[in-house]
């Protein structure tokens, strides 16, 4: 799966395409080699970015500070570091969400 990527036993970095200003906040699936997002936050003042990261520890049960923004601060196009959960429930809970 190329949108998953596991580096450690319970850590693994997302690919992921998110698309701020939608109604609402959901996982909608594949968007080429990435998992794609859309968000019910503005592109505004790093908005998306929080609204992000709230929803992705909300659904793999998480702090917030286990999420790392590693690449796509302003972009659509981002890489993150989720530590803390089995790569194997991190894409179960994903896929379903």
């Amino acid at each position: 799966m190329t949108w998953l990527l596991v580096t450690e036993p319970d850590a693994a970095t997302l690919r992921l395409h998110v698309q701020p200003g939608a109604k609402k906040t959901e996982v909608v699936g594949l968007y080429g080699a990435a998992l794609k997002i859309r968000l019910a936050a503005p592109p505004v003042d790093g908005k998306a970015n929080a609204c992000l990261i709230a929803f992705l520890a909300e659904q793999l049960g998480v702090s917030k500070s286990a999420i790392r923004l590693l690449s796509g601060d302003t972009s659509r196009a981002k890489r993150l570091r989720i530590a803390g959960v089995d790569p194997a429930i991190l894409k179960d809970r994903l896929t379903r969400a």
